[in-house]
């Protein structure tokens, strides 16, 4: 089974949230209306700012943990680098 590293934030340069799941279109749906409690929910982590699939659900796992531990810098240069406006990624998912 797959599995999806995701990002997502308030704003352009806002807050991050590193996640991981198996069924991103579910996940990134939770977070745009507001129903994942905690972090994410407190600072209305709303827009789906990074994306990227993993064949295997462990390797999207262990990647998520290394990315939680990167500097805020390096996870922008991640963001940048494929969404440099920081578009919000979600409607690229239907």
């Amino acid at each position: 089974m797959g599995g999806w590293v995701y990002i997502v934030s308030n704003k352009h340069n806002g807050t991050l949230y590193v996640g991981v799941t198996a069924d991103i279109h579910r996940r990134a749906w939770e977070h745009r209306e507001g129903l994942v409690e905690g972090f994410s929910k407190r600072y209305s982590l709303t827009r789906l700012v990074h994306l990227e699939h993993h064949e295997d659900i462990r390797d999207a796992i262990h990647r998520e943990k290394r990315i939680k531990h990167w500097l805020r810098r390096q996870k922008l240069t991640l963001i940048e680098s494929a969404n440099p406006d920081w578009e919000d990624l979600y409607e690229t998912l239907n």
